[in-house]
């Protein structure tokens, strides 16, 4: 296998400090900050963030939630989380102890007004302490029925606008953004009673990976891929978000969401946008997302006999992976017996635009999949004059790995040595562990920064959500207004095999990551 390397000296396996994109100095204050995805994820990713000095000098951070604890237990907890969540590389003690000790905690529940008067106390006691100049950042980082609750009490107490006219306000909020067109529009219009669009930063954590920023790079910051993105070249593109995993304590949850409303209408379409993307005029924020909302707008959507043929859903059953029994997700602790809830989807989409028209991008999304993978591959047309004939050669592929090894692979065809004429397929990788160092940035750690330097261009816009969900009510519409069996694919197989008709009744076959 070929090897792709780059131009960066050694002294570059770090970020250089002339790089570093310093947050301005602000609170962050983390509702639900007892919960699993401010432990697993949130605390490490600002830990992260303070080693590498992307955050400014001067913060704090104040956890809210139900549970009962004082500043002390919280620090003690953060500095744990920090330790234990990281990526493994050695820990300087005396920074974690002072990054710990930037942590606050207030008690209360999220609809009680006494507890949003003593996180508003809290609030002006660092600005003043600290110098922070009134910027604040709310993250929700709870359950998604309790945001109108939170929004609401924050509007309440005075917390949603600036201060004064040099601070800022800006809150992040985690998917799913409802979970139907309907529910999508509510929830936009209670957030958008208290905060303008502008302070509003939808976050999606796929979009703070590398290799999905370098969609936009790769295309539009080298000559050589972008006159080739397009229907005259591109046969088909085949996006995949795989899990290995089941819905280990989640069942509740996911009984009452599935992997389309999980998966396919936050990642997957947010990866198929950046795909087909068009210019943007800027790289900027308006530009690049009113350029994705015209791709989401432009797919063509399915009525209900198309549904049929064109979505395929699965649920996984018993099997092997990696060796191991795995029980079936109607075995799941919490999960109904008779339990139509999708864990697999793969869809067939056409995009009705000029540079898309009848180039399919057949997408999948599944738990209990052979390994955890995401990846971009974008299949392009064979060579007009088959010069080669009978050697089964494979058209040229692009492949964008997202996870876990994040990289870009383009496969093409070298001969084999000796006096024939045989080729064989061959690929340059590029490893973005192997370019730039063994530490990556992680996803929520570069949108947690975008954020405090209010560039919301890697986050979705309200028009973008409710996009999003109208191409997808229409699979929910015909799921629930049809008498439909869900097909089950063993554990640790790619999915049920009616999905690999997809492509077959198209003279296509899904790629093997």
């Amino acid at each position: 296998m070929a090897s792709l390397t780059s131009d960066i000296a050694d002294s570059a396996t770090l970020e250089p400090q002339s790089s570093v994109a310093v947050a301005d100095p602000c609170t962050i204050v983390i509702f639900g900050a007892s919960g699993d995805l401010a432990r697993r994820k949130l605390i490490p990713a600002l830990f992260e963030l303070a080693e590498c000095r992307s955050l400014a000098r001067r913060f704090a951070i104040i956890g809210f939630g139900r549970s009962e604890m004082d500043d002390s237990a919280f620090q003690d907890s953060a500095a744990e989380a920090a330790r234990r969540n990281g990526d493994g590389h050695a820990i300087d003690g005396n920074e974690l102890r002072s990054f710990a000790q930037s942590f606050a905690y207030v008690a209360g529940e999220y609809d009680q007004p006494n507890a949003f008067a003593k996180l508003s106390h809290r609030l002006d006691e660092f600005d003043k302490e600290r110098h922070l100049g009134g910027n604040r950042l709310f993250y929700l980082a709870m359950p998604p029925s309790v945001y109108p609750k939170v929004i609401a009490q924050i509007q309440k107490a005075g917390l949603a606008q600036p201060t004064n006219g040099n601070s800022w306000v800006r809150i992040i909020i985690e998917k799913p953004f409802g979970r139907d067109l309907a529910s999508a529009r509510e929830l936009n219009r209670t957030v958008l009673e208290a905060f303008d669009e502008s302070q509003v930063y939808r976050i999606d954590h796929f979009l703070g990976k590398e290799t999905v920023q370098n969609l936009l790079a790769l295309r539009f910051g080298n000559g050589i891929f972008e006159p080739l993105w397009n229907r005259n070249y591109v046969d088909h593109v085949q996006i995949t978000a795989a899990e290995s995993l089941g819905v280990e304590q989640r069942a509740a949850f996911y009984e009452t969401t599935g992997a389309l409303r999980d998966m396919v209408q936050s990642h997957v379409l947010q990866l198929t946008s950046l795909v087909a993307i068009e210019p943007p005029s800027n790289f900027d924020a308006t530009a690049v997302r009113n350029e994705k909302l015209k791709v989401l707008q432009a797919i063509r959507p399915y009525k209900p006999e198309t549904v049929a043929t064109n979505v395929i859903t699965g649920q996984y059953a018993p099997g092997e992976i990696d060796g191991e029994e795995v029980a079936g997700y109607r075995q799941e602790h919490g999960v109904s017996p008779d339990s139509k809830t999708d864990t697999f989807v793969a869809a067939k989409l056409l995009i009705d635009n000029w540079r898309w028209a009848d180039v399919p991008f057949y997408i999948r999304t599944g738990k209990r999949m052979p390994r955890r993978v995401t990846e971009v591959a974008i299949k392009f047309r064979r060579a007009p004059h088959l010069l080669f004939r009978g050697q089964g050669v494979d058209t040229n592929t692009l492949v964008l790995n997202i996870q876990p090894e994040e990289g870009i692979s383009i496969g093409f065809h070298a001969k084999l040595p000796g006096q024939k004429m045989r080729l064989t397929h061959v690929a340059m990788d590029f490893s973005y562990r192997a370019a730039f160092g063994k530490r990556e940035r992680s996803a929520y750690a570069t949108l947690l920064n975008d954020c405090m330097r209010g560039d919301a261009t890697l986050f979705d816009r309200a028009d973008g959500v409710e996009a999003a969900w109208a191409f997808v009510d229409p699979i929910l519409n015909a799921w629930q207004s049809q008498q439909r069996s869900v097909p089950t694919y063993s554990a640790g197989s790619w999915g049920p095999h009616e999905s690999d008709q997809l492509l077959t009744r198209d003279g296509r076959s899904w790629r093997r990551p």
